[in-house]
């Protein structure tokens, strides 16, 4: 019997199940490796990062809350983050005018220059993680991962 063979006949879901768990275990090894590498090169944690990359795209700003409903954290996690950002000088709060209760989070001069350099190396890990792949092979598992995006909750 040839590999696979038995699999011929195996329903659908069946081989969408295999796909999940493989898509879940391909992210699983790339994000710890990708951990690892922030914590040993670069003392941070991959949340931290994360922030700061939500920071990046805001350069004017945005609400603490709009911040970890942006992430999908809690409003605690966000906020031992940038104060921790903000005592290291990569961050501020400033406060919103008109509303004393909301403060707006952004990254210092400093803080986008970090942020800049920590992209730029995640960028090439992650390249280096997916270097198996060509780039229209890429951009074929991107847009076929689009169409699962797209299809919502499957119900």
């Amino acid at each position: 019997m040839t590999p696979g063979a038995d699999r011929a006949v195996e329903p659908a879901s069946k081989t969408r199940l295999r796909l999940w768990l493989k898509l879940l275990k391909v992210t699983s090894q790339t994000e710890a490796a990708l951990r690892r590498r922030l914590r040993d090169d670069h003392g941070t944690t991959l949340p931290r990062f994360d922030v700061m990359a939500a920071l990046a795209r805001y350069p004017k700003g945005i609400k603490m809350s709009e911040l970890s409903s942006y992430l999908r954290v809690s409003n605690g996690n966000v906020t031992g983050i940038v104060d921790r950002l903000t005592k290291e000088g990569l961050a501020l709060r400033v406060a919103v005018e008109g509303d004393r209760r909301s403060q707006l989070a952004r990254l210092t001069p400093m803080g986008a220059v970090a942020f800049k350099d920590l992209a730029t190396r995640h960028e090439a890990w992650i390249d280096g993680q997916l270097g198996g792949l060509s780039e229209e092979e890429a951009e074929t598992v991107l847009a076929i991962l689009s169409r699962v995006g797209d299809a919502g909750d499957g119900q």
